[in-house]
């Protein structure tokens, strides 16, 4: 699906500019037509400038929109009025574009969830499957309310895992400044001294100068391989192996971080699985999506098999007892949801209980942590400071 930017003219002979997608310049043109418009120019747009160009909008901006279009629909607007409202009243310029396009194309005669599709950076699988599902079961504002509480909970648990890692980062971050600082201008200062003053030095010294005299005669090459370390492991973590190998990894993180990894998978995949039950999402479309946006490859490829299975009849809870990565707790609580046609509270409550473990887990894992970083950065000073004042206990005899 290619995108074009277009100039064009209505009936009134008012001039308008846009961008359109469509497979071929005919059918945008096409396109245009149908919403009453004559193309005066038709111009293909660079698929990688175009990603650079728009920018993501913001989750929060959704859940708004999200609440406010779910109010509007249940107070008897249409969706093309509804649209229209949100468009000028969005705080949020790349969101308003979005909504625009969005409303030209149900102008022309989509689906909302089929104009939805066509912004998948803003609006993904789970959003569009669920807005699909309210418009074939008339429950559209129910299903856009549900969907507002989904990117919120989202929104709720992001905030706790950057909440929790931000302490770590800026204590790792201090750390290192201070040891390339000492190592770069304090130690020098004391191997000037030694040097003046001649004699052996302690084991524990020559390992520092030796560290320093690397530091400073060749930082031009350690601080830009620092950097392109980074980059470079980002880069793999976006591959498909690296995208497995670094999930795996994740949940194996000794230190009680590899469950927390799984609690917040695991409220992910409930709260989701929940969503689509009840927005009525055909069960194998909503595990499989639930699977895609559990974000984590562990779980999404053992969703799969779940998948596979109820597909030949088999009940959910079977598969998920018979695979280790989920805890007893979901498989239990799925049986039990199954069996008494209540499944989408139960998964609710799963969601609710795993979201609240996540809470404590991390305020556990963060008493734990705050005090082993300070002493790690004063294990790191301390080791510097030390290998620079044992010479001083020679002084006298260096001197003499």
């Amino acid at each position: 699906m290619a995108s074009y930017t277009y100039s064009a003219i209505n009936a009134l002979g008012i001039e308008s500019r846009g961008e359109i997608q469509a497979p071929d310049a005919a059918a945008a043109r096409e396109q245009l037509r149908q919403r009453g418009l004559r193309a005066t120019s038709l111009t293909e747009v660079d698929a990688s400038a175009g990603a650079g160009k728009r920018k993501k909008v913001k989750p929060r901006s959704l859940q708004v929109f999200s609440r406010q279009f779910a109010t509007m629909i249940e107070a008897g607007l249409n969706v093309v009025s509804s649209l229209v409202i949100l468009e000028q009243q969005t705080d949020d310029p790349v969101l308003a574009e979005v909504i625009r396009e969005v409303r030209m194309d149900v102008e022309a005669g989509l689906l909302l969830s089929q104009a939805l599709a066509k912004h998948p950076k803003v609006f993904d699988r789970l959003y569009v499957a669920m807005v699909e599902a309210g418009e074939a079961a008339g429950i559209l504002d129910t299903v856009l309310d549900r969907a507002a509480v989904q990117i919120e909970k989202e929104m709720k648990i992001r905030r706790r895992v950057k909440g929790a890692m931000v302490y770590p980062t800026v204590v790792l971050s201090f750390a290192f400044l201070v040891l390339a600082g000492m190592l770069l201008f304090l130690v020098p200062v004391f191997q000037n001294v030694f040097a003046d003053l001649g004699g052996e030095l302690p084991f524990l010294t020559k390992v520092v100068v030796a560290a320093s005299d690397v530091m400073r005669g060749y930082w031009f090459v350690i601080f830009p391989a620092i950097g392109g370390g980074i980059y470079g492991f980002r880069r793999w973590k976006r591959t498909e192996p690296g995208r497995q190998a670094w999930d795996r990894f994740k949940l194996r993180i000794p230190a009680g971080i590899g469950k927390v990894v799984l609690k917040v998978t695991m409220a992910r995949f409930s709260r989701t699985l929940a969503t689509l039950v009840a927005a009525g999402v055909d069960i194998i479309k909503a595990l499989e999506i639930s699977g895609q946006t559990s974000g984590n490859w562990v779980v999404e490829s053992a969703l799969a098999d779940v998948r596979a299975k109820v597909h030949q009849g088999v009940p959910i809870a079977q598969p998920l007892v018979e695979n280790p990565i989920f805890p007893p707790l979901v498989a239990q609580m799925v049986k039990v949801g199954e069996e008494t046609g209540e499944l989408e509270q139960m998964l609710d409550k799963v969601a609710d209980f795993y979201e609240d473990e996540v809470d404590t887990s991390i305020n556990s894992l963060t008493s734990i942590i705050e005090p082993l970083m300070m002493v790690g950065v004063g294990v790191i000073v301390g080791v510097i400071v030390i290998a620079m004042y044992l010479p001083m206990f020679k002084l006298l005899q260096l001197v003499q």
